[in-house]
């Protein structure tokens, strides 16, 4: 169903966990579940400071 919003509810924050929004037969929690990406951290380490600049986004990201 279509819906219009105000003005005020546009500019509301809507805070939504993906853990309650992907299904748990969704392949990648199967692909989560079955491989292990930590090798990712020793394969970008150099491409992030670790004292300078704002927090990173963790480079395991699915």
């Amino acid at each position: 169903m279509l819906s219009k919003q105000s003005m005020e509810g546009r500019y509301q924050v809507s805070m939504i966990a993906l853990d309650q929004i992907v299904p748990e037969n969704h392949l990648v929690r199967k692909i989560e579940k079955a491989l292990d990406f930590n090798f990712i951290y020793d394969l970008v380490e150099d491409k992030y400071s670790m004292d300078n600049g704002r927090p990173s986004i963790d480079p395991v990201v699915y």
